[in-house]
């Protein structure tokens, strides 16, 4: 083994669909890093063939896997493995459907050497991972990719990888310097095949509330709606826009003031109009949504929806998107058996 691969880090994914196996794409051609990929649905496919990518930034590649594929997660201790040094989770983060993100990774995670990136969307997801690993750095990934998995093994990436890392401030181990570091650190593993562009977030809350203007609004309206990010444009002449999506987006900008991140005022108009009309893109949870999965609305409308309760900011737009997301996971809850109804009177 050359002096090369022995300095390689030892990555974990957990979620080998779109986001994350670009994530895993980019970090083995740059050489840095060898990864195992956590896969569920996908994970027959991608051992036998590999992985289909049609990617705007890695270009066309067939049957390409990472390092090893996996089914479960690993347990170090168990299996006498090497520590690994990321955990990367980039699965949705859905608190309300067990199991529970911790409990997914908690074999893995060698307390107090670890590092657990969260390419995950929401707002205060690091709270559950600091109380479960109290001396572990948690580093926040706020992804801006555009990728979707179509058919299982079969990503389609269609705009520029661009990620913004920087570290959660863990108060257990109070040493935002090294956890600063630690995030520079991560960047030059993620960004070494110079396919994909990391920014430094030194203001990791503000990147979110940044997110959140899309994610608490266009995102679940698009999936309520049935509506990609295109037509909700053109719907009623654009009066969707305007009666839903505007006053939604105006009560996470307010929140987020509230709480000292001064958004800048036009970020309302980049969020409408960040993606090209002409691609009709679906946000992720209008697809998940379709395929008949989970919605992570908890972290993305509940997180933020309760924390502007806190400050005294009047929500009402938002409340109804939360109530209307919490009634479909609920049906969906129920088609999959983790709710059961009475059942229905015979006449």
């Amino acid at each position: 083994m050359s002096t090369t691969e022995t300095k390689k880090a030892n990555v974990l994914l957990l979620g080998g669909g779109a986001v994350g196996t670009i994530a895993a794409l980019n970090i083995e051609t740059g050489g840095l890093g060898s990864v195992t990929a956590v896969l569920r649905s996908n994970f027959k496919v991608v051992q036998e063939e590999g992985y289909i990518i049609e990617s705007v930034d890695h270009g066309k590649l067939k049957g390409w896997k990472p390092t090893r594929v996996v089914n479960s997660v690993p347990d170090v201790v168990k299996e006498s493995l090497p520590p690994f040094d990321y955990i990367i989770t980039t699965t949705k983060n859905l608190p309300d459907i067990p199991p529970s993100l911790t409990s997914l990774i908690a074999p893995a995670v060698t307390p107090g050497h670890t590092i657990i990136v969260m390419v995950q969307n929401g707002l205060n997801i690091e709270k559950p991972i600091f109380a479960s690993f109290p001396t572990n750095i948690v580093l926040s990934g706020v992804s801006m990719i555009d990728a979707h998995e179509g058919r299982l093994g079969e990503i389609l990436h269609e705009e520029h990888d661009t990620l913004f890392l920087g570290a959660f401030n863990n108060p257990t181990i109070n040493d935002p310097s090294r956890e600063l570091a630690e995030a520079k650190k991560f960047i030059e593993i993620y960004n070494a095949a110079g396919k994909s562009t990391v920014h430094l977030s030194e203001d990791v809350a503000f990147a979110r509330w940044r997110k959140l203007v899309f994610n608490a609004v266009l995102n679940p309206l698009c999936a309520v709606l049935g509506l990609d990010d295109a037509r909700i444009r053109l719907a009623g002449g654009g009066s969707a826009i305007e009666g839903l999506v505007r006053p939604a987006m105006r009560e996470i900008v307010e929140t987020a003031r509230r709480l000292g991140h001064n958004l800048p005022e036009e970020i309302m108009d980049t969020m409408i109009h960040c993606d090209p009309m002409d691609l009709y893109l679906k946000p992720s949870m209008q697809c998940d949504f379709e395929k008949g999965n989970y919605m992570e609305y908890e972290y993305l409308v509940g997180e933020p929806l309760r924390e502007a309760e806190k400050i005294g900011v009047p929500t009402p737009t938002l409340k109804v998107i939360y109530e209307i997301c919490k009634a479909l996971q609920w049906r969906i809850m129920e088609e999959r058996g983790l709710v059961v109804v009475p059942p229905k009177r015979v006449l």
